[in-house]
């Protein structure tokens, strides 16, 4: 339903082009915006049918997040005539790709689609896809809807609803199973984990010449952006860029949400930079994402400004197919959130031989062995992460180490090839078990 802009996305598209090496022919229904959300332009190569907000062939999505001044709407602030405009919308959309001749429907996130998938194509078979922010919208709304949620509980029966409809619902990973369970109503034997993966052509150890690279990074194309100010607002001077390729570099890839806690890891920093400068060390912390223009709570450029931080730089918003780059640039990955659902940058950043700083709960849990691949420390945990920033600074021998182990760790685990197979084989289960009910009711 969204256009591309985050994690989902980049796995609707993997999927899309790697499922035909299996067996599958991929339709491809997508939101889309003109500019960087252009999905005709996001999805290239693949059979695309973008359904453009820009000019009103659907309402501007609504969002699992309520994000002042953002116009994306939370979906529980949306009411019985908004939801039915959605979902007219999207019959549409789904007519005219063709839904009701597939063979089966793979929906990502639980959102007014399954309905129209229900009204179009009643008798294809659905595989529903949760990513996450679903179920923390479903969490909010079971702990007691926030002011402005008037149709909460409507959306919370109408998401249990589609997710009970589905043959199948693919999971994150293991610690969302019980949250889907409990939230959803769903039989776990009906859920399948299947965890977002990477291109092991795309993501793989490179070199690259850093000094040049951060050059143009930061100085010669900057694209980071303060509030309020446009991208390449933020730009740093040769001295700055230089002094980054010399030394280690710490890589944070995300959004600016508010459950990144991009600013607690700024403080962290901060903390582990007074330690480094007495003993005459040195590294940086560079931050690559934020969306332009969008971001919740406090901006990590106010962050470094509250902190007086010293060398944490802002490289702004980048295309997914420019991140080999950055990870070649650097020497650890961090991903500060706290409650992230998967963590695709991770994956990608450990394949390209990188060591991993993440937060023990959700799908960072899963992904990063402490003391093997990488550091985990608690949520919210500040002087834990400046612990972390620390030993992987100061050890460059074990920080080699857990990176070599991180790359062999998930080529095993999250390569796209092996992934796309057992989803292709998933989808052919689906659908044998729809033909035999069909055959059993025609028999009746």
């Amino acid at each position: 339903m969204f256009f591309p802009r985050g994690g989902s996305a980049h796995v609707a598209r993997a999927l899309a082009r790697e499922l035909p090496a299996h067996g599958c022919e991929v339709t491809v229904v997508s939101g889309s915006l003109a500019g960087r959300g252009d999905a005709e332009r996001f999805y290239e190569g693949c059979d695309v049918h973008p359904v453009r907000f820009d000019r009103g062939d659907a309402p501007m999505h609504p969002s699992y997040e309520d994000r002042a001044d953002a116009p994306d709407r939370v979906f529980a602030a949306l009411d019985d005539d908004a939801y039915e405009a959605h979902v007219a919308a999207w019959s549409r959309a789904l007519e005219e790709a063709g839904a009701s001749d597939a063979d089966v429907l793979h929906l990502h996130h639980l959102t007014p689609i399954h309905e129209a998938a229900a009204r179009v194509a009643p008798d294809v078979p659905v595989v529903g896809h949760l990513h996450g922010t679903e179920l923390l919208m479903l969490e909010r709304i079971a702990e007691g809807p926030p002011a402005g949620w008037d149709h909460a509980e409507a959306w919370g029966r109408r998401m249990r609803r589609w997710a009970l409809g589905c043959e199948r619902l693919l999971l994150l990973s293991h610690s969302q199973l019980e949250r889907a369970e409990r939230l959803l109503g769903i039989d776990p034997s009906r859920c399948v984990i299947a965890p977002n993966g990477f291109d092991p052509e795309r993501f793989s150890p490179r070199t690259v010449d850093r000094a040049a690279f951060w050059r143009h990074a930061l100085v010669d194309d900057p694209h980071g952006w303060r509030p309020g100010h446009d991208e390449g607002s933020v730009a740093y001077r040769p001295e700055e860029a230089a002094a980054v390729a010399s030394g280690p570099v710490l890589l944070s890839v995300s959004r600016f949400t508010e459950v990144k806690r991009i600013g607690l890891l700024v403080r962290a920093f901060a903390r582990t930079r007074e330690a480094l400068r007495d003993s005459g060390r040195s590294a940086s912390l560079v931050l690559v994402g934020g969306y332009p223009g969008e971001w919740e709570g406090e901006h990590p450029y106010d962050a470094i400004r509250a902190t007086g931080a010293r060398d944490v730089y802002l490289a702004g918003w980048h295309e997914h197919d420019e991140l080999p780059e950055y990870f070649a640039a650097s020497d650890v990955v961090v991903l500060s959130s706290v409650r992230e659902q998967f963590g695709s940058a991770l994956v990608e950043a450990m394949a390209c031989g990188l060591p991993a700083i993440a937060v023990d709960r959700f799908g960072p849990a899963d992904i990063v062995r402490p003391g093997h691949t990488g550091w985990l420390v608690e949520p919210d945990d500040e002087a834990a992460m400046a612990g972390a920033l620390a030993q992987a600074i100061d050890h460059p021998a074990e920080r080699r180490r857990r990176g070599a182990a991180a790359r062999r760790d998930v080529m095993l685990r999250f390569a796209w090839p092996a992934l796309a197979d057992r989803l292709c084989s998933l989808f052919a289960e689906v659908v044998g078990a729809s033909d035999d009910d069909a055959a059993v009711v025609a028999t009746r």
